[in-house]
């Protein structure tokens, strides 16, 4: 309910956004701007890009719009681009090309000069602090990110993220577009990964270590279904592009530390992307993962689940502790909606309390001897511990 509450302060209706970048994100976001009422433009260097962006879009809209005539006048509204003239009349320009920073800089620094004075700009950047990207501005005020989730027209999240130069209003604004197009705006501080990628991170990071370890695929995945998850972080990473992973994961490790599997490497050198390329971890047939049984017989270690869900747990307390997030409640609904943290336990905040900050915490240092420092415990954790504390006292006061 907090969730939805944010971005009604201001209502904030662009007469035209302009998207950069015709990849599946920036003509995913495009498409579904269109498809809520928006004139749209969409840039890209490449006419084959935007012809695939118009079919994409023409598919969602024949699934999604009744009458015929409503996915028309979608269509109508999205306006391949090439050379960028809707940058010129744009209220809201939203970037969504390759995760570089000095590309998404050299970038910014050319549309600054295009753009209306009162244009927001915003990143769809998945990992890049945005005070990374504000020395290319002049006005770094309206820098602001817009982080949509894959697939856009399915994922009801956008991080909503500020840096120290953002201002208030643009905050504001930029909450009240994503209200307008049908999204949970979650406001999140610019650190690296914000809340939700720096979370799955490392849980995924996990799974792909247990590969490292000989643990069958399946099984990685299917201990991750049976706590509640909607998928397993080994198809997960396939879905999301082991490339992508990479990349996020590589920004992750440059500012906490840590280290990326060499496997996940090797399969993007191998052009083993996932399900975008046919192979990754799992081999894809008509689009769904062929998962091998693991041989019979086979026995996996019991610490399985709480080595994914722990590595999870322990960064969201991080989180809380450098107010990535303003409260428990807000991550907790940012995981549930931008993850698919399996949400009948009510979010990872929401488990730790009922579970027990202490026993979590003896739990990681229980890991961290034995599989590494990476579980070692957060900081956080004592804070969660005392308060946990407290409120049993409290408790036994009232009894």
């Amino acid at each position: 309910e907090k969730l939805k509450a944010l971005g009604k302060q201001q209502d904030f209706r662009p007469r035209h956004v302009h998207v950069v970048g015709g990849g599946v994100m920036g003509g995913d976001i495009a498409a579904w701007c269109a498809m809520q009422g928006f004139p749209v433009s969409i840039q890209d260097r490449e006419h084959e890009t935007l012809g695939r962006v118009v079919r994409r879009a023409f598919d969602l809209y024949r699934k999604k719009l009744r009458p015929r005539r409503n996915a028309t006048a979608a269509l109508d509204r999205l306006m391949p681009d090439l050379p960028g003239h809707g940058l010129r009349k744009a209220e809201l320009v939203i970037e969504a090309i390759f995760e570089d920073a000095q590309v998404k800089r050299d970038l910014f620094a050319e549309v600054e000069k295009r753009v209306p004075d009162d244009a927001i700009l915003a990143t769809n950047t998945s990992s890049i602090p945005l005070q990374e990207l504000t020395p290319a501005l002049e006005r770094a005020e309206r820098l602001v990110g817009m982080h949509f989730f894959n697939p856009v027209a399915k994922m009801p999240l956008v991080e909503i993220v500020h840096g120290p130069d953002t201002s208030p209003e643009t905050i504001e604004r930029a909450s009240a577009f994503a209200r307008r197009i049908r999204r949970l705006p979650l406001p999140v501080t610019s650190t690296p990964g914000f809340l939700v990628n720096r979370v799955l991170m490392p849980y995924l990071m996990e799974a792909v270590v247990m590969v490292e370890e000989g643990i069958p695929l399946a099984i990685i995945d299917r201990v991750a279904t049976d706590f509640g998850m909607p998928m397993g972080p080994i198809e997960l990473a396939d879905t999301v592009g082991l490339d992508i992973c990479l990349k996020v994961a590589e920004n992750l490790t440059a500012h906490f530390g840590g280290e990326v599997p060499g496997i996940l490497r090797d399969k993007v050198q191998q052009g083993r992307l996932g399900k975008k390329s046919g192979e990754g971890f799992y081999v894809f047939r008509k689009g769904r993962p062929v998962k091998p049984a693991p041989e019979k017989g086979y026995t996996p270690p019991t610490d399985l689940q709480d080595r994914l869900i722990l590595r999870m747990l322990n960064e969201v307390v991080a989180c809380l502790r450098e107010q990535v997030v303003a409260d428990g409640d807000l991550a907790d609904a940012g995981i549930v909606f931008g993850t698919g943290f399996a949400p009948f336990r009510g979010g990872p905040v929401q488990y730790i309390r009922e579970r027990g900050p202490g026993q979590l915490h003896a739990l990681l240092e229980s890991l961290s001897h034995s599989h590494g420092e990476r579980f070692t415990p957060d900081a956080g954790w004592r804070k969660l511990i005392e308060t946990a504390s407290e409120a049993g006292a409290e408790a036994q006061d009232d009894g």
